[in-house]
């Protein structure tokens, strides 16, 4: 399942030769409706979160501010662009953004920034954008080796996509629908989303909800999943050799009961 037509094509070319899979081109945070429909109970989920290689490495996706093309960032491909936020968000709201989806401490400063450089002309391509971040930095964080425009960059995705809400519709839908013993596996890249994940999980795996300071339960709240690792697995050195873009990954695992 996935909302990305350019991903399904991919898969459909990688798993060719198995005629057991069937492919959904939908957004995961619909899994629960999509899924119930076709098969009811499941015995087990993936969900590998974020952005793919294939869509940082194709530089006409505009995910990546390494490689200069159109300021997009749309995983389906339709809906509000990463251009028509640069391009149209007040200062409020470009701060609000890169605040809370790239928890980027120079908002103000980067907001500013591009709303001044909007006023000469649109900001249409990834270089532009990546230009005015590094542009809008104290000269001690241009003189760094990592680019300072990182953290903007997956602010807007996470914008244009709305991966945090499909993420918490998502893993709802898709719990409500595991059979007793089925696994929720999730794989995350950056603190925003494994936060989200680690909080469902153990809020499925608590049993009573009550303040902390009730004396006695009267939620009657049952507990509803287990871990099954108490911390989330790691990638291995020598996977983060392999594919450098796995050293910032966290899996975390429940089962329900």
């Amino acid at each position: 399942m996935d909302k990305d037509p350019d991903a399904q094509k991919a898969a459909q070319e990688r798993l060719r030769e198995f005629d057991n899979v069937t492919f959904f081109q939908n957004d995961f945070r619909d899994a629960g409706t999509v899924l119930e429909a076709y098969r009811g109970r499941i015995n087990g989920a993936l969900l590998d979160l974020g952005v793919s290689s294939y869509q940082l490495d194709t530089d006409e996706r505009g995910f990546s501010y390494h490689k200069d093309g159109d300021l997009d960032m749309r995983m389906s491909g339709f809906g509000r662009s990463a251009a028509d936020i640069v391009n149209e968000a007040s200062f409020e709201e470009l701060c609000q953004i890169l605040r809370e989806y790239g928890e980027e401490k120079m908002a103000p400063r980067i907001a500013d920034r591009i709303i001044r450089e909007r006023e000469k002309q649109p900001i249409l391509r990834t270089s532009q954008l990546a230009e005015i971040v590094l542009a809008a930095m104290p000269a001690a964080i241009r003189r760094k080796e990592k680019h300072p425009a990182k953290q903007t960059f997956q602010a807007l995705r996470i914008a244009v996509n709305d991966e945090l809400g499909a993420l918490k519709e998502g893993i709802e839908g898709i719990f409500d629908l595991l059979a007793p013993g089925g696994r929720f596996c999730i794989i995350t890249f950056h603190s925003l989303e494994d936060r989200i994940v680690k909080q469902a999980f153990a809020d499925y795996e608590r049993s009573c909800t009550c303040p902390p300071d009730f004396p006695v339960c009267v939620c009657g709240g049952v507990q509803k999943a287990k871990r099954i690792s108490k911390k989330p697995i790691l990638p291995t050195p020598e996977e983060c050799e392999r594919n450098h873009r796995a050293h910032s990954a966290k899996l975390r695992i429940i089962e329900k009961l």
